[in-house]
């Protein structure tokens, strides 16, 4: 059987795969209790919540059983149709990346679960990446469509993920520490699964379980330096300035005593991620190096830039590897989360993508490096890929499919362009989420 070495496609979806298991949620999971002291004999409900729901909850029910216990209430919200594992679990499926009537519903099944929680009983909230729209729902005062509408604004913005939360959890119903104001009176145990750059508590997930530090003033001064405040439907201007003038209550903030019995444990990171890439890379025989763990910034630019630096790679270079390595396959490693501002008229597609493709433009007519850029979630923006290839021919196997690559990068129509060119990576849902990897490989020289 070849080596993942005779093909450099091979090889990068081989160390994607290698990334995703190492943040595979359950064996995390089941780590992270097994590290903690033995559950008592209180009653344990379960809240799944993110694209990583089903797995977590699994192990869940699992560690309860091993203990004697069955879960005495709790969800799961998901992004999409899971199995529940266990009777008293429901299962409701979200919308991501906007909201609709699956994550109205999932808020309204979250309230209901909350009833069954007792004083004195356990909570275990299992949270990743994509709860924010999975279970959004306006706050008072606030429409459906109000909510949506801001939704759909941040995400065509160019705000990283942590700003975006930020500004949605102000105005969701279970954002910004809510839930965790909602379940006082319980000792509630967060777990979970960082999909941001620094593994900021308040932005995974919009912080369900965390105080928001940010007040409504300070908010209403991001909004306005960054061009947003206008654009904003009139009844979240109108619910933020009722906030500022204390009319409205404030977000939860960090000396709430209601959210002074919950604990958060951080049990997979894109860190990991990364640096399972390089201990599988080192296996099959490259030279692994991480360029950058806080990979940021347009999606586009930096896919150009990062194709630069492939083209560019020289192994006998001190400033790149030692000489002794010149003869390795070398793999650069990005791990992160690049954005997209988005115009009139866009196409389809996701960050990943609109990176590979940009990468593409850079990389014509070189021979030997070849990029992949995917979201470990499996799920690039609103479509069916986890990212996307790029290498030399990229760009021109997209022109000689009919399309003009130049006005698809232009109009972030990334979908159609990589998969005329036969280069879109398709892994279906991968059960986690820590968000993105850019992988480069430039096979030995000579």
């Amino acid at each position: 059987m070849p080596t993942p070495l005779a093909d450099s496609r091979a090889l990068l979806a081989d160390l994607y795969w290698s990334a995703v298991r190492a943040v595979a949620p359950g064996p995390a999971l089941r780590a992270a209790l097994e590290a903690g002291s033995p559950s008592p004999a209180r009653r344990v409900h379960l809240f799944a919540l993110g694209k990583a729901a089903g797995p977590m909850a699994l192990e869940a029910v699992s560690y309860l059983e091993r203990l004697g216990q069955t879960p005495a209430g709790g969800l799961l919200v998901v992004p999409e149709p899971t199995p529940s594992p266990h009777p008293d679990l429901p299962v409701l499926v979200g919308d991501h990346p906007i909201p609709g009537a699956g994550s109205f519903a999932a808020s309204e099944g979250i309230a209901q679960a909350i009833e069954s929680v007792r004083a004195g009983d356990e909570v275990w909230v299992l949270l990743s990446g994509g709860a924010s729209s999975l279970m959004a729902a306006p706050g008072p005062g606030i429409s459906r469509d109000d909510l949506v509408a801001l939704f759909q604004l941040l995400l065509g913005s160019g705000l990283d993920i942590s700003a975006m939360n930020r500004v949605r959890k102000r105005f969701t119903r279970w954002g910004a520490g809510r839930l965790g104001v909602r379940l006082d009176g319980a000792l509630v145990k967060n777990f979970t699964i960082s999909d941001v750059i620094g593994d900021d508590l308040g932005s995974i997930g919009s912080g369900p379980c965390v105080a928001d530090p940010t007040t409504a003033g300070e908010l209403h001064e991001f909004l306005t330096r960054r061009e947003l405040w206008q654009s904003l439907p009139h009844a979240l201007r109108n619910h933020l300035m009722s906030v500022i003038q204390g009319q409205e209550a404030e977000t939860p903030k960090p000396s709430d005593p209601a959210l002074n019995r919950i604990t958060t444990t951080i049990i997979a990171s894109n860190r990991l991620a990364v640096e399972a890439v390089c201990r599988r890379a080192a296996e099959l025989g490259a030279l692994a190096t991480i360029v950058d763990a806080a990979l940021d910034g347009e999606a586009a630019a930096r896919g150009r830039e990062i194709a630069a630096r492939l083209r560019a790679y020289d192994a006998s270079l001190p400033a790149d590897a030692q000489a002794s390595a010149v003869h390795n396959h070398a793999v650069l490693v990005w791990g992160g989360e690049t954005t997209v501002t988005l115009g009139r008229g866009a196409g389809l597609g996701g960050r990943n993508q609109e990176l590979a493709l940009a990468a593409a433009e850079a990389l014509a007519g070189s021979a030997g490096p070849v990029l992949l850029a995917a979201g470990t979630d499996g799920r690039d923006g609103p479509t069916d890929a986890a990212g996307g290839f790029a290498d030399g021919a990229t760009w021109r196997r997209v022109r000689e499919a009919g399309r003009d690559p130049a006005r698809d990068l232009a109009r972030h129509d990334s979908y159609a362009a990589l998969g005329a060119a036969g280069d879109l990576f398709r892994t279906g849902m991968t059960g986690t989420n820590v968000m993105d990897l850019v992988l480069g490989v430039v096979p030995p020289r000579g």
